[in-house]
């Protein structure tokens, strides 16, 4: 007999609760608020029946385009035949949380106005390193020897047994 692709096949694992975490949503599920333009990522919950994503969007991470009572609109990237479209779906709030895709760069463009304001108040020119710069080489360091010094290790000569 064959078997069937229904829409929540292969979801054994996918849409598991972790142990001990079963259950409803907590209130603060529900008290989160989302604002259009924002990321957040889609995370199904398997104890919330309705309003449920398809296996597909479980894990991507979109842009909400659309705030309505009970539901959020996100857009998302799907590849489809080789090239990428954008699909628009509405999911439950349960199904949803914030994203913390921006939290780097945000950080990143609060240190840049914090240096810029600093620069502008002691009245400096604004030259200001505007791009993330790579982590050069780690500063050199003794190496402290024990009491009982430093031992040579080296393989053993090869013997050849016949």
């Amino acid at each position: 007999m064959v078997r069937s692709h229904g829409l929540r096949s292969n979801t054994r694992d996918k849409f598991a609760k972790p142990f001990r975490g079963h259950g409803k949503p907590l209130p603060s599920k529900y008290l989160t608020t989302y604002k259009v333009g924002e990321y957040v990522d889609i995370a199904a919950d398997s104890s919330i029946h309705k309003g449920m994503p398809h296996k597909f969007y479980h894990g991507r991470t979109g842009r909400v385009f659309d705030v309505t009572p009970r539901s959020i609109g996100v857009e998302v990237n799907k590849e489809v035949n080789g090239r990428i479209l954008v699909k628009r779906i509405h999911v439950r709030v349960e199904h949803v949380r914030p994203s913390r895709c921006q939290e780097a760069f945000k950080a990143l463009v609060r240190a840049r106005d914090a240096a810029r304001r600093a620069a502008r108040a002691a009245g400096e020119p604004k030259v200001i390193h505007e791009k993330r710069q790579p982590a050069g080489p780690r500063p050199a360091r003794v190496v402290q020897v024990g009491a009982g010094g430093i031992k040579h290790l080296e393989a053993k000569p090869y013997e050849f047994i016949c």
